[in-house]
């Protein structure tokens, strides 16, 4: 019997594959991340809606610096002190 993965496993999983079509379209750095314009993203091949949501959480959370609690699906501790 297969089992099957939990909602936390699949976010994970679909966070996982953005970022590869990140890396893929050269983007490696956390500063290239930031800079990323709504252009350059839409040119990114196979790119979605899906994806777009999931990238901009990915730039406010290495912005916020809590890139662990993004992939975890979890809050970071310490409240942004910027917002």
């Amino acid at each position: 019997m297969a089992v099957s993965k939990s909602a936390e496993e699949l976010a994970l999983q679909r966070k996982v594959k953005v970022m590869a079509k990140l890396f893929a379209s050269g983007c490696k750095t956390e500063s290239e991340l930031q800079s990323l314009s709504m252009e350059a993203l839409l040119k990114i091949e196979g790119i979605t809606m899906d994806d777009l949501r999931i990238i901009m959480a990915l730039q406010k959370s290495v912005k916020n610096r809590s890139l662990y609690s993004f992939l975890g699906g979890g809050d970071d501790e310490q409240p942004n002190q910027n917002e």
